[in-house]
């Protein structure tokens, strides 16, 4: 099959994912395809005449079904150098940790989550908000699809080993963006830096029935500065 009659599918479901598609990855040969929703992605299998040679999956927030991982090639990417950081909110653990860069890893979905063989890293740098580095990822991600619709290389296992089974992250909850009680403004900046973008719980206080969130934070010496928005605190979810 001739490179322009490939099909190709792109799974994601924030802004900076459909931006990186709109201006980069339709120009590619081949004919491309955008979900963003796990009903979308369904109907879009359905739909195609021939199933895509690649379904890239660059900013997913939902487990991509069994059955669709099976029956296609389907290649996720994940904010650590696998496989250090297997699990959940990669980012957010990376910055906690210490990390100011890390690799952006291009790998085939399997079953397990994160353990699929590597097609591809890149270096990946950690500064700025964290929708700065979501929009720096979905740029990386660019290349590395490119670079697979090029030259569909093998992907390579994972190295086993003790390193890869005791770095799994576990996803945060929403609770957990509360300001802790931090010793320094750099860890301070970086809280509420790394919880900064769209659809996700920025860093919060709460004073009386008012919660206090925080963004934007710039650090000039040891004076942090941050934007406060202030709103009624959300109710408890009912059990």
């Amino acid at each position: 099959m001739s490179d322009a009659a490939r099909a190709y599918l792109v799974a994601g479901c924030r802004p900076w994912s459909r931006r990186v598609f709109d201006q980069r990855l339709r120009a590619l040969p081949g004919t491309w395809h955008y979900v963003s929703t796990p009903e979308e992605l369904e109907a879009a299998l359905e739909r195609m005449a021939a199933p895509p040679r690649y379904a890239f999956f660059p900013h997913w927030s939902w487990k991509v079904p069994e059955a669709v991982v099976e029956r296609h090639e389907c290649v996720g990417f994940h904010m650590t150098d696998l496989p250090y950081g297997r699990g959940g909110s990669p980012l957010q653990h990376l910055i906690l940790r210490g990390h100011r860069t890390t690799k952006l890893s291009a790998l085939r979905l399997v079953s397990e989550l994160d353990a699929g063989p590597v097609y591809a890293k890149a270096e990946l740098s950690l500064h700025g908000r964290a929708e700065e580095i979501y929009e720096r990822a979905m740029d990386v991600a660019a290349e590395i699809i490119a670079g697979i619709v090029r030259d569909e290389p093998e992907p390579r296992p994972q190295p086993l080993g003790p390193e890869g089974r005791s770095s799994v992250f576990r996803r945060r909850r929403p609770e957990e963006s509360r300001l802790p009680e931090l010793a320094s403004p750099e860890s301070l900046y970086d809280f509420i830096r790394m919880l900064d973008a769209p659809g996700y719980p920025h860093a919060f206080l709460t004073h009386g029935s008012f919660r206090l969130a925080f963004s934007h934070a710039v650090l000039e010496g040891d004076t942090l500065t941050a934007r406060v928005a202030i709103g009624p605190e959300p109710a408890e979810p009912r059990g």
